[in-house]
């Protein structure tokens, strides 16, 4: 039976890649490099800011260095500007809701950092009583590293027989494997659906409403 369902936040809860791509352009703007469309930050999002910047930076310069002065230069406008366009995809409020309302423990681990992601859970949800929300920490590895999963259910006090982990990404489906609990890939998010079949979750979804349908199929 399912206990606690572990959610991704960016590219599953929220669609958030426009703000990101605004806010990582004027860092490199303001560094003197080029910068992207939009389109092109679902595939550099996914493995923390730092590899974020990393990716966006141009070949040669990919450096610690200037990836620091481009932290330094969004981590300020990214808390001004975050929501600017940033929105849960449609149907998530309600299927939060009801998982909670049928006693389920809900929580959510992302690779954004630590305080962007608690910022953006308290702004968007905040009527949900999460069990346990974490980003990506300081002295923490990221995802796919399990660790931050090991920490949810250490929280939450579930086994991770009990648990699904729902993602739009093979950084997630590879963290399920690594985690050992049940994946649960999602087509609506940054990440093309090959991308998530080469990790064969045991299931894809392409609607948040058939969540409700996979923890009534578990029960």
């Amino acid at each position: 039976m399912i206990k606690l369902i572990i959610f991704d936040l960016d590219g599953t809860l929220l669609n958030t890649v426009a703000d990101l791509a605004n806010s990582t352009n004027f860092a490199l703007e303001q560094c003197g490099f080029s910068t992207h469309e939009t389109a092109a930050y679902n595939f550099f999002v996914g493995n923390g800011i730092n590899k974020l910047f990393e990716r966006a930076l141009p070949e040669g310069e990919k450096t610690q260095e200037n990836i620091l002065r481009v932290r330094g230069f969004f981590l300020p406008y990214y808390e001004k500007y975050n929501s600017v366009y940033s929105a849960p995809y449609a149907g998530i409020p309600e299927v939060l809701k009801t998982l909670h309302e049928k006693g389920y423990k809900l929580a959510v681990a992302s690779n954004k950092y630590h305080a962007g992601t608690l910022q953006m859970i308290e702004q968007f949800f905040p009527e949900i009583p999460f069990t346990a929300v974490l980003g990506q920490r300081e002295g923490i590895p990221a995802k796919p590293h399990p660790q931050i999963v090991k920490d949810v259910l250490e929280i939450a006090g579930v086994s991770k027989e009990e648990t699904l982990y729902v993602g739009d990404s093979g950084v997630d489906m590879e963290t399920v494997l690594n985690s050992e609990v049940t994946g649960v890939g999602v087509t609506w998010g940054f990440r093309p659906l090959e991308e998530l079949q080469q990790f064969n979750p045991k299931y894809i979804i392409h609607k948040p409403e058939e969540i409700l349908e996979i923890v009534e199929k578990l029960r």
